[in-house]
């Protein structure tokens, strides 16, 4: 019975990967259609290109506020998803907390520290894009093609990235051992005293749903991006590195 939660997690996480792994064939499957390109040349350029325009986002910038905010729950959500590593390692194999094994407790602080830092200001960020779609109505996102499906797309993600940074900050806050350490825990130690009256053991069944609900989450979120125009938080970097980088309207000789 020991074993159980292990194999469960085990089940879960192939359930998980394989669909995604499936769908991704089918992507690839698709891109295959196509004619082969060479995309070999100007690769400094091509660098250069997915640095600025994929990890800066520095087409979302031209629009200060709402760029500076996709920023960060851009580079935020992708780096905080850096603890999944540990998650998995965590569930495969029952351990808890491996990484304040095999770190250092000042290094696996920072980086849980880190990570607590940056969910917040995930959440933040998020909340204030969800006013400006559904309070204040910027008006690009009420135009006729922005009704119906694309208008709530914008919204559940929104919902997907509130619930995850919300149940990682819970769950950080109500692992004792780890609030014990006092180290890392910069925005959990606030989130902490809200569960001052709770049992050990109610402390407990709170932090493994959060640690469950969270993994599960996040491969839910996985699977959803495959279908949806949000597709291109994984396939950026590629899309942008082989797009074409000569100058548009310029023509191939035939052979």
């Amino acid at each position: 019975m020991n074993y159980l939660p292990n194999i469960l997690f085990a089940i879960i996480l192939i359930l998980g990967i394989g669909y995604f792994a499936k769908n991704v064939k089918k992507l690839i499957r698709n891109i295959k259609l196509g004619h082969d390109v060479d995309a070999s040349d100007n690769t400094s350029e091509r660098w250069k290109n997915m640095i600025n325009i994929a990890l800066g986002q520095s087409k979302m910038v031209r629009r200060p506020v709402s760029g500076f905010l996709h920023l960060i729950v851009y580079v935020g959500f992708i780096i905080i998803n850096i603890e999944v590593l540990e998650i998995i390692i965590d569930g495969l194999f029952g351990t808890h907390r491996i990484g304040l094994s095999v770190l250092p407790t000042s290094v696996y602080g920072f980086l849980i520290g880190t990570f607590e830092v940056l969910a917040c200001l995930v959440f933040v960020s998020v909340i204030i894009f969800w006013v400006r779609r559904n309070i204040i109505k910027v008006a690009r996102f009420w135009k006729s093609e922005m009704t119906s499906w694309p208008k709530n797309d914008g919204n559940f993600i929104l919902y997907f990235e509130m619930v995850l940074m919300m149940l990682f900050l819970i769950m950080n806050a109500t692992d004792t051992s780890f609030q014990a350490s006092n180290s890392g825990n910069i925005i959990s130690q606030f989130i902490a005293p809200l569960f001052s009256g709770v049992s050990e053991t109610t402390l407990y069944v709170i932090e493994r749903s959060a640690w469950w609900i969270h993994i599960i989450g996040i491969l839910i979120f996985l699977n959803y991006l495959y279908f949806f125009k949000h597709l291109h938080i994984i396939l950026a970097f590629q899309n942008v590195y082989f797009v074409k980088v000569k100058p548009q309207g310029q023509f191939d000789n035939l052979e």
